[in-house]
């Protein structure tokens, strides 16, 4: 797999999570505040949309919206 096949695996699989959550993007930002992570709504698009961000920022994602395992398959 190239490089941008694995930003774009990744970014659906946060996509995936959030849905599964039933967490919006506007709802991410306000989780992702209450553990002290500042983020705005247009960046999180443009992140999850381009598939480029941090192995931080995705957990970081995950804590907020209370998912604690991650099935890659």
């Amino acid at each position: 797999m190239s490089e941008t096949d694995w930003e774009k695996r990744v970014s659906n699989l946060l996509k995936a999570e959030l849905k599964r959550k039933g967490v919006t993007y506007a709802g991410l930002v306000e989780k992702l505040a209450e553990i002290g992570v500042e983020e705005k709504e247009a960046n999180i698009k443009n992140k999850l949309s381009r598939g480029k961000f941090s192995a931080v920022f995705l957990l970081q994602c995950l804590k907020a919206i209370g998912n604690n395992t991650l099935a890659l398959d």
